[in-house]
Parts: C-alpha cells; structure tokens; sequence
C-alpha cells in the first residue's frame, strides 16, 4: 500500500486551508526555461545528479515535461523514459501486510504488556524487532523480496523508508540495530543492481554512506527543518529534496533560491495527488 510522507500527521489539520489556497488553479507545473530532456545525466556512482525527480508515491502519472527521474510505490511500475527510484518500508509493516507479520509474532516489537508497538503517526504500521542478528536476517529475507521484486521490474534504485523507527520503540531498538538492518538491505540492493537511498534520518551523518553503503538520499521537507546541508555534504548532487505546500518556510521561491538545497528540489502537496487531481501540486526549482 502506498504511504504518505512520513510528517503528514503533524500537519494534515492545520495544512488543510493552506493547501486550499496554494492549489486553487491546481499546478503540475516545471519552471519555464528548464531543460527537457529526460535523459538522466549520470555521476560517477550511476545516480542522475542533475535531472529533476517527480515524488509519485501517491500513484504513478505521466511526469511533466522536464522531469528526468521518478520514485514511486513498489507496487507501481516504473517508468521507462526516467530513472526510477522504487519506494520500500523497511523497517515497519504496511498496512495490507499486517497480519502477515503477527504470524510471525517475534519480528513484530512488543510492549511489556506483550502487545504490538505501532508508530503513533501511523497506527497501521507495526514497528519490527530488529533486536538480534537471527530477527534482522528474516525481516531482510521478507523485506529482500520487496526488492527483488523492484529490480526485476526494471526500477533502477530503491528506497528504504522508516530506519529512524528505532526513535519510536520507547528505547528498545538502537540506531546500531537500525544500522545492522540498512546494511543487510543495501547489500540486497546492490547484489540485485539496485542503488540504495537512505530516506530522511539525517542524524546519521556519514554512517549511512560510510557504514550502511548508502549511494543516495531522499529527504523530506530538508530546507523547511535546515537539514539539506547534512545531505549534501554527505551524498554531494545525490539528494532528492521534497517540500510540502502545507508546511512551507518561506515561498517556494525562497526555498529555491537558497544555495543548500539540492538540484532536485520539488513542491508537493502533502497527499501526493496525481495529476489528474485538480489539488495536484508539483513545480521544481529552476535551475
């Protein structure tokens, strides 16, 4: 199931007039000048560091003109013109899966009382225990599928929502055992000829490239937190940046003109409507 991002609870309320406002002519817009071609122009690790991404994890549309790369649900297809980035949750259930993780119940981290720890922000998704090596390498052996699965769809990176769960497991999950997992998963990736994206958590600083073998980033509301710089100064033009039109700092203008956010700097509304959604926000800073 697909997923909204991950601070829409903080904001969904008091975002809702704003959004109204900011969408009223409804926008799928790029920036007049940008330049069309689609065609990634690659680093030297393979990521595109200079075309502009689409975040699509709301279902998959046909990008506007000038987009050269997009992420979407690994339940969608990719898109065969544009680099694609393949969105996974690696670290707590979606929805649809839940009961399939209770029957494996010793994966699933569980409260003194023995019952389920659930994000509070997102109370569908189990967080799982990732507590000992023997729990890491299943979780990896069911999540692995997921990206097995990406590949052979033909995805060319995949990225691996949810590794700052352990923050919310009431202190009985580490960001060691975080890391332990990530690893596992970047080794799957790249066995598979996938990139690897870490998604938000930008307290890990270098650890995430150094330490996991992260080749990307994806962050979320980077400029609206003053966290693009961490990206950058780890991943250098392999940073994807998504701000939300309910939680702007500043115009979207500003966020542009600011010299830390990366190349890929995009506005979206919070629910990631496509674009037949009259509501649909989407522009890219002109670069």
């Amino acid at each position: 199931m697909t997923r909204l991002p991950r601070r829409a609870h903080l904001l969904i309320a008091a975002g809702a007039a704003l959004l109204l406002a900011v969408t009223a002519a409804g926008c799928s817009t790029f920036p007049s000048g940008a330049s069309s071609d689609t065609g990634p122009a690659h680093s030297a690790g393979g990521f595109p560091t200079d075309v502009v991404f689409d975040y699509q994890l709301g279902g998959a549309y046909e990008p506007a003109a000038g987009v050269g790369g997009v992420a979407r649900d690994s339940t969608d297809s990719p898109d065969p013109d544009r680099y694609s980035i393949c969105y996974v949750n690696g670290f707590q259930s979606q929805p649809a899966d839940r009961d399939a993780w209770l029957a494996e119940p010793d994966l699933v981290l569980t409260d003194d009382a023995g019952e389920p720890v659930i994000d509070e922000n997102w109370p569908d998704e189990l967080i799982f225990d990732l507590s000992t090596d023997d729990r890491r390498a299943r979780i990896a052996e069911r999540v692995g599928a997921s990206i097995t699965r990406c590949a052979e769809a033909g995805f060319d990176a995949v990225e691996i929502d949810n590794l700052d769960s352990y923050t919310r497991s009431d202190g009985r999950l580490t960001v060691e055992d975080a890391i332990a997992l990530a690893t596992r998963y970047a080794d799957l990736a790249h066995d598979a000829g996938l990139l690897i994206g870490q998604k938000n958590a930008a307290e890990l600083g270098t650890r995430g490239r150094d330490d996991v073998g992260f080749d990307f980033a994806v962050a979320e509301e980077c400029h609206r937190f003053d966290e693009c710089a961490t990206y950058t100064e780890v991943y250098g033009g392999a940073v994807l940046d998504i701000e939300y039109t309910d939680d702007l700092r500043g115009t979207f203008d500003e966020v542009c003109a600011d010299p830390q956010v990366p190349f890929s700097t995009i506005l979206r509304d919070r629910d990631l409507r496509t674009a037949d959604d009259p509501a649909q926000v989407f522009t890219a800073c002109a670069r």
